[in-house]
């Protein structure tokens, strides 16, 4: 047995491994039409207008708008139609007094053309085309630059890419675009006790599954997770993995062994990597976890006990694995709910998770205790609450950190 070093507080945790994370600087070249959810590594403009032409808006008739200004129902203005023109096509004339051109819509504005009269408001007869009210100029047409002037900034640095931006950059003809690359995050499990999924059963042997957690919050946060076999109880073996880890990864998890046990052997482990931030967060679940900064890179060693781990995933690791992504904010937003069902009371000198599932505009607390994972189904927000605070009894208003989507539930529609 070993003792815990000074447990520090939460928020003090969070804000070392956020000050120590680097974010990422590799780049990399991606095609505009796999890049959505991408972080642009640049900013780039259109170097053309969008559109490049004048084009019609609707299915009609390109005309000048002059040659309608009399037109009544009465005595309707009537056209001769010397051509026909698809979306792929354009007119080579110049159009004339008194001449109109069947376009679709798309199709490029003829040369002397202002305006568009749609199909349903005139009458065909033969090659003239009869209109019968006024149709003014720009009337279903769109200038070209009207949609994006050249010039204009398509995405700036720092952007995480939307499907508008994207179609934007396709709109411009921009195939593809820098974007940060993601940091890919290995995971380290070890203990003798695990067994992967679709292994064999065996006595006092347990499935792991802190990987397929983590890798979850990783994809979520714009990482790319790299899962590593469960690591037996050997402290040598356990160390090689971490430092091959470290050596072709942006940031390394390390799962169970973080405690104070005979067979714990992170706290030793670690030292041995680089600088330690702390080991033990004034914190429930989840006090038993460490961290080294490695040459420019984070190790963090969570709990092996999957409520303590993936809590201590989100509270802590995922604002720093979005920083690390050079994504904004920390994952979640904050605001005021109701507590629909009392929550944990923290233990003196240490904050308290509270997993939250969102009903409506209620909060209900899902804990059930730190060594299953059913304690964080239906969770999609928590709460840190305070070391000292009584407890939160249903009805209480507290303050709740609702995570953004993927891993939060999409928020109700408004009643505005």
């Amino acid at each position: 047995m070993h003792a815990f070093g000074k447990l520090i507080p939460a928020l003090t945790a969070r804000e070392r491994l956020l000050s120590a994370v680097r974010p990422i600087s590799r780049t990399e070249p991606c095609a505009v039409d796999s890049a959505f959810d991408r972080v642009a590594a640049a900013s780039v403009r259109a170097s053309l207008p969008v559109p490049a032409f004048a084009r019609a808006t609707w299915d009609g008739y390109a005309l000048r708008s002059d040659d309608t200004h009399d037109a009544r129902e009465r005595a309707p203005a009537t056209l001769r139609v010397v051509a026909e023109v698809y979306a792929e096509g354009s007119y080579a004339g110049r159009l004339h007094r008194g001449e109109a051109v069947a376009v679709a819509t798309g199709a490029a504005l003829p040369r002397g053309a202002d305006a568009v009269a749609i199909f349903e408001e005139v009458e065909r007869i033969g090659d003239r085309v009869r209109i019968a009210r006024p149709v003014a100029a720009g009337d279903r047409v769109v200038r070209s630059g009207e949609d994006i002037p050249r010039g204009t900034r398509l995405a700036r640095r720092g952007d995480v890419l939307s499907a508008a931006d994207l179609g934007a950059l396709a709109a411009c003809g921009i195939p593809s675009i820098p974007v940060y690359a993601r940091p890919v995050v290995e995971v380290v499990p070890n203990g003798n006790e695990l067994l992967p999924p679709g292994s064999s059963r065996r006595p006092g042997a347990i499935f792991e599954s802190n990987n397929a957690t983590l890798a979850a919050v990783i994809t979520a946060a714009g990482g790319i997770p790299r899962l590593h076999p469960p690591v037996r109880d050997d402290p040598r073996r356990i160390e090689a993995a971490l430092r091959s880890a470290l050596a072709r990864s942006d940031l390394v998890l390390a799962t169970g062994g973080s405690s104070v046990g005979e067979r714990d052997h992170l706290p030793r482990i670690f030292p041995r990597l680089g600088t330690v931030l702390f080991h033990g967060v004034a914190v429930r679940p989840g006090k038993p976890t460490l961290a080294v900064r490695c040459r420019g890179r984070l190790a963090i060693g969570l709990p092996g006990h999957p409520t303590s781990c993936l809590s201590n995933m989100i509270w802590l690791v995922l604002p720093v694995l979005r920083r690390l992504a050079r994504r904004p904010g920390p994952g979640w937003t904050e605001e005021w709910g109701t507590l629909g069902s009392d929550a944990l009371a923290p233990s003196p000198g240490m904050t308290t998770v509270v997993p939250l599932e969102v009903r409506g505009h209620r909060l209900f607390s899902t804990f059930r205790g730190s060594s299953g994972i059913s304690s964080l189904r239906g969770a999609t927000a928590f709460a840190l609450m305070p070391a000292g605070r009584r407890r939160a009894r249903a009805g209480e208003r507290i303050r709740a950190c609702r995570l953004d989507p993927p891993l939060g539930a999409p928020r109700p529609p408004s009643n505005h």
